[in-house]
């Protein structure tokens, strides 16, 4: 394929299109497959995002027919796709679906894929590049990598690529995490691995990057100087569902505070990169991940809980531990919130407060910049009464979006200032719908961009600073907060020790 010599390399604003490719997906019958990577797979092609010899496979224990699969697969990207479902798309796609039963010990079966993949590069013209999903339990990555590399199917040569795609959670601890990723790495070159951190696809998410570097009016007030904490939540209003053995094994700071919330911190935190690439943009997020603190005090700073029964949006909510699946004692964490700092020279002496939640009264995700209060000197202290901080908050979802919070004399004959917002708001600014966070990861992973995603170092850095908080909270009772409330008491006292709340979504 001949460059276009009119384009500019450099220029990302024209539609990237990968190479021809094929998408291998192991646990295609499970719930990411069927409610995320497939309708992602139907929306790339709809926006002609996917190259016209492009191939999908899958691989589970099932007993489908080719025809069987595809007919699953419609069927899940019908249902949740984002853009408009469109037949005559679904069946180009339909005519390059191919799938392979057999379990993951099952020599046939890989030999099978590997010969189907073989046989694809001379039917569909795929080039031999392929992409495979682990969309497969962690337990499960030692058996498929070794079969993957028996077949040869991981190995990359110059007129080809071969790249593998691992979900979360990466390990379970620092320990684990090392020894999960030596033995990706033993199957892959570092460059073919993509650790896919589902956030970090989220469109304001990457705007982040957008407001603080590509502007003036941000950057000079983005330190410690101006601001005085910084608040990330991740809140759910929903219960674990069916992942009762899942949630079980890992709990709230392994499953979210150990990946997306420390990777949002890092986004906040770091400082401007040489050039935008994957490259610069990690190097300046693993030097805040490793300049990450945390307090001498975790019996104050460091609070985990777990949601009883409550009410919900106006509905009964069970509570944890009468979950269907859950030990009646358990002591698995569903809220946690901790106080950490980052000893950097712009972060200095600035917490920043992190916390997530299961059975919250809203599903938001926000990063707020908590600004110091101004002194008032002119102003009556009557003036102020109902002014607070002034905050910058990003909105990653849902309502994507950059909230200004300020103060504003209210109209009339006395001197009186209130809090005031200036929103903005993604769906009514462009007409152009955000994509789907795993529409633009999976594109990212066909074209080799692996800007947004994170390698060895910052997954360790990152379990460098969970760990010793588990090892804190190890044999502890979490403590209780009822379904429907913003956590438990002990999160409120955490701030108000430090004279500071939390900031209400």
């Amino acid at each position: 394929m001949f460059p276009n010599p009119l384009r500019d390399p450099r220029d990302r604003r024209l539609p990237r299109v990968p190479e021809p490719c094929a998408l291998v997906v192991f646990g295609i019958t499970g719930d990411l497959a069927r409610k995320k990577l497939l309708p992602a797979v139907y929306d790339l092609a709809n926006r002609g995002l996917l190259p016209t010899n492009f191939a999908l496979l899958g691989l589970a224990r099932r007993d489908w027919g080719n025809q069987d699969f595809a007919e699953l697969a419609r069927d899940a990207a019908r249902k949740a796709a984002r853009t408009p479902w469109r037949e005559e798309v679904w069946e180009r796609l339909a005519a390059s679906v191919r799938f392979v039963q057999g379990s993951f010990d099952d020599d046939n079966a890989f030999d099978e894929l590997a010969a189907t993949l073989d046989e694809l590069e001379g039917s569909h013209g795929i080039g031999g590049n392929a992409a495979f999903y682990l969309s497969i339990p962690p337990a499960m990555f030692p058996v498929v990598l070794k079969q993957m590399q028996r077949t040869g199917m991981a190995e990359s040569t110059p007129d080809r690529w071969r790249r593998v795609v691992v979900e979360k959670p990466f390990g379970n601890d620092l320990a684990s995490s090392r020894e999960l990723n030596e033995l990706v790495d033993s199957v892959f070159s570092a460059e073919d691995v993509f650790r896919i951190d589902h956030y970090l696809g989220k469109e304001t998410v990457q705007n982040l990057l957008a407001l603080r570097f590509a502007n003036t009016l941000f950057e000079p007030v983005w330190n410690g100087h101006h601001v005085d904490s910084v608040q990330i939540t991740m809140a759910e209003d929903v219960g674990i569902g069916g992942r009762a053995g899942f949630y079980e094994r890992t709990g709230a700071a392994r499953d979210v505070l150990q990946n997306h919330l420390l990777q949002l911190l890092a986004l906040t935190a770091m400082e401007e990169p040489v050039e935008f690439s994957a490259d610069e943009i990690r190097t300046e997020k693993l030097k805040v991940l490793r300049a990450v603190s945390l307090p001498e005090d975790l019996r104050t700073f460091a609070v985990r809980g777990q949601y009883e029964q409550g009410w919900l949006a106006g509905q009964r909510a069970t509570g944890y531990r009468q979950e269907e699946g859950v030990d009646p004692a358990s002591n698995t964490e569903t809220f946690a919130a901790v106080r950490l700092g980052v000893e950097t020279r712009r972060w200095a002496g600035v917490p920043f407060y992190l916390r997530t939640g299961k059975r919250l009264p809203r599903r938001v995700t926000e990063i707020a910049l908590v600004f110091k209060r101004a002194p008032h000197l002119p102003f009556a202290d009557t003036d102020t009464e109902e002014l607070g901080n002034n905050q910058l908050v990003v909105r990653v979802q849902p309502d994507e979006g950059v909230t200004l919070k300020f103060g504003s004399k209210v109209p009339g004959s006395v001197m009186e200032v209130r809090d005031v917002s200036m929103d903005f708001l993604y769906g009514e600014q462009f007409t152009e719908a955000s994509p789907e966070a795993y529409e633009r990861l999976l594109l990212d992973v066909l074209l080799g961009d692996a800007t947004l995603f994170p390698r060895n170092a910052e997954v360790e850095a990152s379990w460098s600073v969970i760990d010793p908080l588990e090892e804190f909270w190890a044999g502890s009772t979490p403590e209780p907060y009822r379904a429907g409330e913003w956590g438990p008491r002990a999160a409120d006292d955490m701030l108000a020790a430090e004279g500071r709340r939390w900031r209400r979504p």
